[in-house]
């Protein structure tokens, strides 16, 4: 306790001596009181720095934090949450937060309450590097770059039709996935399908793979359809991400709706209302009955080869250069053209192997043959009705046939 008095510059104690002259005061009983509590150690002055630690310990806890969820540096962030901000300490709220994607994105968010919490509304985008910039209303910053990871295994919507294009009336919006969805309403949410002039589209799912969409009736002529894909980083299946974000636009051209009557043997085209063109037939033959129903053609071949083999028929027939063929179905029912048969059996006997044929000639270079004409006058998304072939209603999925469906059952096929 026999500490000299020695003065600093400015004339003043300095603080540990003029604590233990505070000490002093208190009398033996505290001082010894006081030693038994801190040890030896705290007569020689530490207890008075350790004051000073605990002074600055509390003032650091004061000072604001601002905190980012992906943390600063982080390679292999998830993209399945979203990015959060949050201030604490010092009572600081939070001014502005901006997250940047380095593909030039953004993401929106929104602030808690309080504005010491921000929240993004969405989640990031896989792959990509972030870099979050967030600032106190006190002037504290914060900058944290992040990268999310890349998903393991991903699929894609092959769709139909294509961008650009101009199809008939009955071209329905139909999406063909790489891998078998289990989400079905997540897909399906993440799909749009809208046409201008407006009306009611509905989506309906064939199988795990294949989603198509439609209006009730045929599309007006001159519709113009936009398809939205907003499939990257949605879920289809557990850890399965789908990769799209792209808008598809397509138009519908004129109204073209031909009747195929196999009892009459004879085809009539009606366009825009008004009958355009009426041709004689051959059919499929009692022992190879042509599908009933609503087709719409989903493929159109100039020249194509057609071989029996393709479709459980053996070696019955196989023709290389089949003119003018139209695809009704995916197993295997075209309207084509037909240069081995006899001009007399069109309109007379129905004596092909399940399609519908119309007299033409070889090399698809005639163009006052019928198959020609009516190659000619058709696209894709046209309609064709078989009436009176004797065979069932051809099954819906069973190409781009989804018209054979009732609207209610139609709707029925929706995930959402």
């Amino acid at each position: 306790m026999g500490v000299p008095h020695i003065p600093n510059r400015s004339g003043r104690q300095p603080q540990e001596w003029s604590r233990r002259g505070v000490i002093s005061l208190l009398g033996a009983a505290g001082a010894a009181a006081l030693a038994g509590c801190t040890g030896s150690a705290d007569a020689s002055g530490t207890g008075s720095t350790g004051s000073g630690d605990a002074t600055t310990a509390e003032s650091a806890a004061q000072r604001p934090e601002i905190t980012v969820i992906p943390a600063d540096g982080t390679t292999a962030a998830s993209f399945v949450s979203p990015v959060e901000v949050a201030v604490r300490n010092g009572g600081a709220a939070l001014t502005s937060v901006r997250v940047a994607g380095g593909d030039g994105s953004t993401l929106a968010g929104s602030f808690g309450a309080d504005r010491t919490t921000w929240t993004s509304d969405g989640n990031p985008l896989s792959g990509t590097e972030y870099t979050v910039t967030a600032v106190a209303d006190d002037g504290t910053e914060s900058v944290a770059v992040f990268t999310t990871t890349r998903p393991g295994e991903t699929f894609l919507g092959y769709f139909t039709p294509e961008d650009g294009s101009t199809s008939g009336v009955g071209m329905p919006v139909s999406l063909n996935f790489t891998h078998a969805v289990t989400d079905r309403a997540a897909v399906q949410r993440a799909i749009t399908v809208s046409a201008e002039p407006p009306v009611e589209i509905v989506g309906h799912w064939f199988s795990d793979t294949r989603l198509d969409f439609r209006p009730e009736t045929y599309w007006a002529s001159g519709t113009t359809i936009t398809l939205g894909l907003r499939l990257r980083d949605v879920a289809g299946a557990d850890g399965v991400y789908g990769t799209q974000a792209k808008d598809v636009t397509f138009h519908i051209g004129r109204e073209q709706i031909s009747t195929v009557d196999l009892a009459a043997r004879e085809m009539t085209v009606r366009r825009d209302g008004e009958t355009f063109a009426t041709y004689p037939v051959t059919g499929g033959d009692p022992d190879h009955l042509t599908w009933s129903g609503i087709m719409v053609i989903s493929e159109r071949s100039k020249e194509t080869r057609m071989e029996s083999s393709t479709v459980g028929l053996g070696d019955e027939y196989d023709i290389p250069d089949v003119p003018h063929a139209q695809r009704l179905t995916t197993s295997g029912t075209f309207v084509h053209g037909n240069y081995w048969a006899a001009s007399s059996v069109f309109g007379s006997e129905n004596t092909s192997h399940g399609c519908v044929s119309l007299d033409d000639t070889r090399g698809a270079d005639d163009t006052r043959a019928d198959g020609y004409r009516f190659y000619d006058s058709s696209m894709l998304g046209d309609v064709v009705i078989v009436e009176n072939s004797g065979e069932v209603t051809v099954d819906p999925a069973n190409g781009l046939n989804g018209w054979n469906l009732s609207w209610a059952d139609w709707r029925a096929g929706s995930a959402l």
